[in-house]
């Protein structure tokens, strides 16, 4: 914003850090990272982990494990955005349409609790994180570290997918 001499002054907004709850969805496991765009230096990673639903359990109650993992991260980490990724459909439709209910549901939970949403396919998270939307797995998961402070530990491909959605949702600014 300008003030009266035209100068630029910055508004209580710009103050604010934005802090995006990311989530690469299903219903086996679930890659859910919190990521905050702090006003200089690199994103910071304040939480990442792949939730994994018990398999001998009906849908709906992993569903309804999902949708506690989701919420709890939402009021514990109070995000400002849910960076989702978008459906990538398969040759399995079955397991599509079982994502997608996930997603709904996670989609919903943001919308009850007022987190505005933006939806990122796999290769706009690629080209962001690689420079190159056909980048592998493997590449995605060197560069992260790069782009944010990110412990040492054994991770699975979805915990990486959710970190990189979320730094992918600071680096683009894509906020709703």
């Amino acid at each position: 914003m300008r003030n009266a001499n035209n100068d630029l002054r910055l508004t209580t907004y710009d103050l604010q850090p934005i802090r995006v709850l990311a989530v690469d969805p299903g219903y086996d496991r679930v890659g859910i990272a919190v990521a905050e765009k702090k006003s200089a230096g690199k994103d910071e990673l304040l939480y990442s982990a792949c939730f994994t639903t018990n398999r001998s359990e009906s849908f709906y109650k992993r569903l309804a494990a999902i949708g506690a993992e989701i919420l709890s991260a939402i009021d514990t980490y109070a995000p400002t955005t849910l960076a989702i990724e978008e459906l990538f459909f398969n040759t399995n439709q079955t397991t599509a349409m079982r994502v997608a209910e996930v997603r709904g549901m996670i989609i919903y939970l943001a919308g009850v609790h007022n987190v505005p949403v933006v939806e990122f396919t796999p290769s706009q998270v690629k080209q962001a994180v690689t420079g190159y939307g056909k980048s592998s797995k493997k590449d995605m998961e060197k560069m992260l570290p790069l782009l944010t402070t990110i412990e040492k530990r054994h991770r699975l491909d979805d915990e990486y997918d959710a970190i990189a959605i979320a730094l992918t949702c600071l680096a683009t600014r894509t906020l709703p």
